[in-house]
């Protein structure tokens, strides 16, 4: 995933993490901070919030939740997942 990639996120971050690194890369990357290269922070944060919002719809349209309880709950490794979803097969 694209976005993932561009948030710097692990795969099983939560959404605490999600939020926080987008405040961090959008306090880093403002254009304000960047005078020497105002047009390349602005993409760059054009691209951050795309990102992030990408995130955020996946998120709150997912089968589960990201909450930082639910992610501990659900560390699988994937064949305990296997094995929870479809048994001994």
């Amino acid at each position: 995933m694209k976005s993932k990639s561009l948030l710097g996120l692990r795969e099983t971050s939560t959404l605490k993490e999600i939020k926080q690194k987008y405040k961090y890369l959008m306090k880093k990357w403002h254009p304000d901070k960047h005078k020497d290269n105002v047009e390349k922070a602005t993409q760059i944060s054009m691209q951050i919030n795309e990102a992030y919002q990408i995130i955020l719809d996946y998120c709150n349209n997912y089968e589960y939740s990201f909450d930082e309880d639910s992610i501990k709950r659900t560390s699988y490794s994937p064949s305990e997942w296997w094995n929870d979803k479809f048994g001994n097969r």
